[in-house]
């Protein structure tokens, strides 16, 4: 069968571009998808459903935010069937501006564990993402810091990078803590961290790690797949710096590492409901699982699917398994929190 996808252009050039025409559910096999995603390797994910289901993808590309506001403008005339993301914070700001529908699934309640999709079945997480502290090898013994807790700890000053407040990981991780440790704890962490940082926040998780192998910071905070993009690069001075960094998983005596998602939902005035339910059930395919762990480097939402051999060399580690709805309801409150505590 041939593979048939439709690139449309990225919102950038435009909030007014549309994407193609309402349809109604009985003029074809049709799909309408607003993505946050930017990975390439996402073309076989989208290319695959073409090919097995028959059912045609016309994609706009864009930030997370655009694309919201898209959805909330468009009203009950947008055309977008499925809305996918890459974090729960941004997912879950959609959902409380009441642009999601409920699905119930027994396909996706069974392969999706509860932690990990909303409890209404308005969103549904596909990858994972664990929030990891990233050391020096040559200078931090992986024991100093086992917490995120001990991140604060004052004998790391002006020895850690991380992102800025503004960026939705760092507001995703906080409202975590603040959901286990409560608003004054959370503070006084927050202080702790701005306090240790080795320089003024800037930059991509990347850069984080890079900081971390030239010897600026001795630990940074990070997601997982930035590190085995650089053990994967055909840039050799890449994975130079890849080798110079280990991975702690945290909090392994207690709550477990924090876990974000990148997650999808139906709109609210999808018109081709059948098929935008269709997709997400293929997400959480074997198949669609692997391109998930292949081509990004997520871990798999559904239990018994292979890990590459990257994500196997990392090791395995305990989840905080905290409703990723609670954490992200926590981001507003969670970014006023790190601004108070001089974490800009």
């Amino acid at each position: 069968m041939k593979r048939r996808i439709m690139m449309t252009a990225g919102l950038s050039a435009g909030l007014g571009l549309m994407l193609m025409p309402r349809r109604s559910a009985a003029q074809g096999a049709t799909l309408n998808l607003y993505s946050a995603r930017h990975y390439n390797t996402d073309e076989a994910l989208y290319g695959n459903f073409a090919d097995l289901t028959g059912i045609k993808v016309n994609r706009i590309d864009a930030e997370p935010d655009p694309l919201i506001e898209r959805l909330k403008a468009e009203g009950d005339k947008s055309p977008c069937d499925v809305f996918l993301s890459v974090d729960a914070g941004r997912i879950e700001r959609a959902r409380q501006m009441g642009l999601f529908q409920a699905v119930s699934s027994p396909v996706l309640t069974k392969a999706v564990p509860a932690y990990l999709r909303d409890p209404e079945g308005l969103w549904f997480g596909f990858s994972k993402r664990a929030r990891v502290i990233m050391y020096n090898k040559e200078k931090v013994k992986p024991a100093e810091a086992p917490t995120y807790e001990s991140l604060a700890d004052p004998k790391w000053k002006g020895r850690l990078l991380t992102r800025s407040s503004g960026n939705v990981y760092s507001q995703s991780l906080t409202g975590s803590i603040l959901a286990n440790l409560g608003p004054e704890k959370t503070e006084a962490w927050a202080r702790g961290i701005a306090a240790n940082l080795a320089r003024a926040p800037r930059g991509g998780d990347r850069d984080q790690i890079m900081g971390v192998a030239a010897g600026e910071a001795d630990l940074c905070l990070a997601n997982t797949y930035y590190l085995i993009g650089l053990v994967k690069s055909k840039k050799p001075e890449d994975r130079e710096v890849a080798s110079k960094v280990g991975v702690i998983f945290p909090n392994q005596a207690d709550r477990g590492t924090h876990m974000n998602i990148s997650g999808g939902a139906v709109a609210k005035y999808a018109p081709n409901r059948e098929a935008a339910v269709k997709f997400l059930e293929y997400l959480v395919s074997p198949s669609a699982q692997k391109y998930f762990a292949e081509g990004n480097s997520e871990y798999p939402v559904v239990a018994g699917v292979d890990l590459t051999g990257e994500l196997k060399a990392l090791g395995s580690f305990k989840e905080d398994e905290l409703n990723a709805r609670v954490y992200a309801q926590n981001n507003a409150e969670a970014l006023k929190i790190m601004d108070r505590a001089g974490w800009k």
